[in-house]
């Protein structure tokens, strides 16, 4: 049995220009990721995109139906996903408590925090449906020459088969391989999904810019296809460091109902003005509607959702297929 994670960060310590750093680990079987891998590239290909799922430059709705379906298909998959959160004041402080400096601490905090997500992650291996049976495990980072100096990899190897041989698992890391993100469809993954964690933790929706619309869009599509809402809920765990030696879990719940009420009100007020100007112009087209709305072309996907769910059709007719 292989078992696979991903290891992904958002945001830095010592760059001292936010509230917050975020930490993620994807993790399952590698025969399930491999489905994963090649259900994605299907979409790829289906959608005429070979860029990077990046969801920090996720900041026009073009692509919407290849983020929409990558997203959908990964949730509804045998995967678990694992993001802490570190306070950064706390943590600086924490540090100077001790006569560590950012740049110390921050290094640190790599070897501590991915195994306590990695750890997350492993722990219940034991319990599934694989006896027995030795459980190989690989971890794959993305390439970063701060963890070449750091030898993460190495530390990581030691400390996680440290941590099995004590609490007596069954499973061993075997390897921890740096990736190019732009050749993992999985390193990918993690990142879109910490994005859309950290946008509606730090409540980015609530800005009044074109990208905020945009990826506000995009995560309440996703949100309200099918049981996504239950799945996101189920799939993935945060975690928070606040200084002391036990994560504190969050319910992410609480930071998905603010979201999906500020969504749902803004989609009736856009609605109500395109129910306005089609009650002036009915025969107007797409483009005029756009322009009569305001929208700039990057928001065009948005306003074609609209109009479907207007129709009848549906939110997410147009991309769903």
């Amino acid at each position: 049995m292989n078992y696979l994670i991903y290891f992904d960060e958002s945001n830095k310590i010592d760059q001292f220009n936010d509230k917050f750093s975020y930490y993620g680990a994807y993790g399952g079987a590698d025969t399930s990721l491999a489905i994963i891998v090649k259900k994605v590239r299907e979409i790829f290909k289906n959608t005429h995109s070979n860029s990077e799922l990046h969801f920090a430059e996720y900041t026009k709705d073009r692509h919407i139906k290849k983020y929409f379906q990558t997203l959908d298909t990964v949730i509804n998959e045998d995967i678990r996903m694992n993001i802490l959160i570190v306070n950064n004041e706390d943590a600086l402080n924490s540090a100077a408590n001790i006569g560590l400096t950012a740049q110390e601490l921050r290094s640190l905090f790599y070897i501590k925090i991915p195994e306590r997500l990695f750890y997350g992650l492993t722990r219940d291996l034991s319990h599934l449906d694989y006896g027995n049976q030795l459980v190989n495990v690989k971890i794959k980072i993305d390439q970063n020459d701060e963890y070449e100096k750091l030898r993460l990899n190495e530390k990581l190897i030691e400390q996680m088969n440290a941590h099995s041989a004590y609490r007596n698992k069954n499973y061993r890391v075997n390897k921890v391989i740096s990736q190019d993100s732009r050749k993992s469809i999985p390193l990918q993954i993690i990142d879109a999904f910490m994005g859309i964690v950290v946008f509606l933790l730090e409540k980015n929706y609530l800005e009044d810019t074109d990208v905020s619309k945009i990826k506000s869009d995009l995560i309440y599509r996703f949100l309200i296809e099918k049981n996504n809402l239950e799945r996101f809920q189920q799939q993935i765990r945060l975690f928070q460091w606040t200084g002391h030696e036990e994560l504190t879990q969050i319910n992410i719940a609480e930071h998905l109902s603010p979201f999906m009420v500020s969504k749902t009100a803004f989609d009736i007020d856009e609605i109500v003005k395109i129910q306005k100007v089609l009650l002036r112009h009915p025969e107007c087209s797409t483009k005029e509607l756009r322009e009569a709305l305001g929208y700039p072309n990057t928001m065009l996907r948005l306003l074609l959702g609209y109009k479907d769910q207007l129709s009848g059709f549906g939110r997410n007719t147009y991309i769903r297929s």
